[in-house]
């Protein structure tokens, strides 16, 4: 199988070891981009840096050298694999007036060039002002990372507003939690933090939060300021720290040794993520009116902490009062007042906690890299094709969520709520998906959570073989049973039975036993189910139950249920609207898997037929020009009436994918096969927002995609129909690289098929 060829794409940056900003911006925009698309492009590094010993980058540029900037060019231009050149701007870094020694790269290399500007001066005078513009008309786009950004190069640099693209600074995925939970892992557990970090200099005026301490302890004693992080090089003179010296006189001065910590060492991002969510407040006191955005202001809004932030045009333009205070320019009393506000009404402090948490989760740097991509797809040829890299599979939310009894049903972000006590319906789910797990990797702790899950299930059973859907968080069933329509949720337990049979080659006896009586209870009322989503799932449930135990007594009830849905098809159909009903709610794939699956059992065309047909026309409706769009769940899909356009849940992206998973293996038509690769590319970010709907720390899935954002909450069954989404898809990979091995090796054993030495067929069988 030929391997298929990365395109690669230059960043011309500061990178580590060098310590700044940019270099940090660089380090995290690429290693995002590597982890979601490595098998699509293949980032390089481009080193602004003056040391002629470093081999840090593919390429490195002394930005103080001007003949180094055509040069570096032309060796850009030489290798055809290289689309696209992404510069990394801020004045500073290019040798020049005001970095125009740039020029003569630009001048010279032959590729698509984007430009992120890391600053924009507004109120420019006239010099500056033209050497933007005449920057600017070098390059393909322009990223910036505020909107206010975008709005001066358009106003007062007068750049193309198509020219430009607004992307936010990006921020890491951190798992939420209340910082009294993570001060523990500093022995802080007994005071309250406010916290400040980066490369300490003069700019960041830590001053005006040292002079307001005094005033705050006479409010909160055990307070403790922390200030993260070392000097910034370009502050030191002579190994002489002079700020940092100045910073630790006012402490003394002020008498506050037990209440500011210097914490002056490089911390590495996981441990620098801790002390913010260890956080109870964070201090952002800039002095500079014009600082375009802050990465340090970002990361510690996705960190949840509530901010108090000194007026800038990044704070000004993300800070809402649900989230922080903003406060003037070295104005200490201000920010005395602000925080003792916050840390007087703790109501109001958890509330901006988790406001801040989830305003900067848009802006993770899964996110970040998807927008990235989208906007170089319009500078290079054939980046459409660009494959999304599948995460891990990872079980730990699942597990979070996992108790004795059963799965926990809502989680409230990523901390299971224990109130909302427990299904059927998810449990069910995740009695398959961790079925699924098991099948694939052999691992006995599975086997403990597929026992939680069937147990579930069996407690649930009445003695008429139905079952009961809701229990509460004590294990007593819940009021909600006696008004829901219960029957999908049954037949839902009816699919996960079938399906667990099915495996008896793979699942201990104890278990296929266990299953197989509660199935066949079930036989009482299996037979008479009306609603057409439950006889689905009854349908695939009973197959998978053939499948396992070769009972040819189901195939009649299988096909008396789909005979319900043929009616229902007859009745419903017509030339312009081949379904089952006159809408299309949830779960709606499993009406023509149904039928495709009595097609396999009967041999009979009529539902073959029906299976494609209806299947096809669903396809229509979710699949828009080229990317997967969930039925909205705001008024569903009415027949003759205009769909509403938003409100997607991870439920009907699985069942989709578990769908055209055994429509392809069926029929082996190639757009089913890249239709389940869109689908699962919803996951990870290809869809309305650009935005992830899997956490890659937490293992969990988001609860639904809406029209401005995404529903942040990480329940039960968002979390498992992912997770059987990824493993359909995992299954399918292994499945081909099987198959790959064994033509391979068909091939090598043809070609040594002459030999008549045994040696030669061992060593082509190995």
């Amino acid at each position: 199988m030929k391997e298929k060829t990365k395109s690669k794409i230059v960043f011309l940056s500061t990178i580590p070891p060098t310590e700044c900003g940019i270099a940090t911006f660089t380090t995290d925009l690429v290693t995002a981009i590597s982890k979601g698309f490595n098998d699509s492009i293949e980032p390089l590094l481009c080193d602004l840096t003056s040391n002629p010993k470093s081999n840090n980058g593919h390429f490195n540029l002394n930005p103080k050298e001007k003949s180094e900037y055509s040069k570096v060019a032309e060796e850009i231009n030489k290798d055809p694999l290289i689309k696209l050149v992404h510069i990394q701007h801020e004045f500073g870094l290019f040798g020049g007036k005001y970095g125009s020694y740039l020029l003569y790269f630009l001048e010279t290399i032959k590729k698509p060039v984007v430009l992120t500007f890391h600053s924009v001066i507004p109120n420019p005078d006239l010099d500056i002002k033209s050497f933007v513009q005449v920057l600017s008309s070098y390059v393909d786009s322009i990223f910036v990372m505020t909107k206010k950004s975008q709005n001066i190069l358009i106003e007062d640099y007068l750049i193309q507003e198509n020219m430009i693209t607004y992307i936010p600074h990006g921020t890491h995925i951190v798992n939420y939690a209340e910082p009294r939970d993570i001060k523990k892992k500093f022995n802080l557990e007994n005071r309250t933090l406010l916290s400040t970090f980066g490369l300490l200099g003069p700019g960041k005026c830590i001053e005006t939060a040292i002079n307001a301490l005094p005033e705050i302890i006479k409010h909160t004693p055990n307070l403790l300021y922390l200030i993260i992080g070392k000097t910034h090089p370009n502050t030191i003179e002579n190994n002489i720290d002079n700020y940092r010296d100045y910073l630790k006189c006012l402490v003394v001065s002020n008498k506050l040794d037990n209440h500011v910590l210097f914490i002056d060492r490089y911390l590495e991002i996981n441990e620098l993520l801790e002390y913010l969510k260890a956080t109870d407040i964070y201090l952002f006191t800039s002095k500079d009116p014009n600082q375009a955005v802050s990465g340090t202001f970002t990361y510690a809004m996705s960190c949840a902490c509530p901010m108090v932030a000194t007026s800038i045009p990044h704070t000004r333009e993300v800070l809402t009062s649900d989230s922080g205070i903003l406060i003037d320019i070295e104005n200490s009393k201000q920010l005395a007042e602000a925080v003792e506000k916050i840390l007087s009404n703790d109501d109001l402090r958890n509330s901006m906690a988790i406001n801040a948490f989830q305003k900067t989760r848009e802006s993770s740097w899964e996110n970040i890299a998807v927008k990235h991509l989208n906007s170089y797809k319009k500078h290079i040829d054939k980046l459409e094709e660009v494959q999304f890299k599948y995460p891990y599979i990872n079980l730990d939310h699942i597990k979070r969520l996992t108790t004795t009894l059963g799965i926990i049903q809502f989680s409230k972000i990523n901390k299971p709520d224990i109130t909302s006590g427990y299904t059927l319906d998810d449990n069910a789910r995740a009695l398959i998906a961790m079925s699924m797990n098991y099948q694939l990797y052999k691992n006995k702790e599975d086997l403990l959570y597929l026992n939680v899950y069937l147990n579930f299930i069996e407690r649930c059973q009445q003695e008429s073989g139905n079952f009961t859907n809701y229990i509460d968080e004590n294990n007593h069933e819940h009021i909600q049973n006696s008004y829901v329509n219960l029957e999908d949720s049954n037949a839902r337990a009816v699919w996960a039975l079938g399906y667990v049979i099915s495996l008896k080659e793979d699942l201990p006896k104890s278990i296929i036993n266990k299953a197989t009586i509660c199935l066949l209870k079930c036989s009482q009322w299996v037979p008479n189910l009306l609603s057409p989503r439950a006889i689905g799932f009854a349908i695939k449930g009973l197959y998978f139950y053939y499948v396992g135990t070769k009972d040819k007594y189901v195939i009649s009830i299988i096909e008396k249920l789909a005979k319900n849905l043929i009616t229902n098809y007859d009745i419903n159909a017509i030339k312009d609207w081949k379904w089952f009903e006159n809408y299309m709610t949830y779960a709606n794939s499993i009406l023509p898997e149904a039928m495709l699956y009595t097609y396999l059992l009967t041999g009979k065309k009529k539902y073959k037929n029906v299976a494609i047909e209806s299947f096809d026309f669903l396809l229509s409706k979710i699949f828009i020009n080229g990317n997967f769009k969930a039925i909205s769940n705001n008024g569903w899909y009415q027949k003759e009436i205009e769909p509403n356009q938003f409100g997607e849940q991870p439920i009907d992206v699985s069942y989709t994918i578990q769908t055209l998973n055994i429509f392809y293996k069926t029929f082996q038509r190639d757009d089913y096969r890249s239709k389940m690769e869109i689908a699962f590319s919803w996951f990870l970010g290809k869809n309305q927002l650009s935005q992830i709907m899997y956490n890659p720390i937490t293992g969990g899935c988001y609860d639904g995609l809406e029209k401005t954002h995404v529903n942040l909450n990480q329940g039960a069954e968002s979390t498992v129909c992912y997770l059987t989404a990824r493993l359909v898809m995992e299954q399918n990979s292994i499945s081909e690289q099987r198959e790959i091995i064994k033509r391979q090796k068909q091939v090598v054993l043809q070609l040594l098929g002459n030999k008549r030495d045994e040696k030669y067929r061992k060593i082509a069988q190995n």
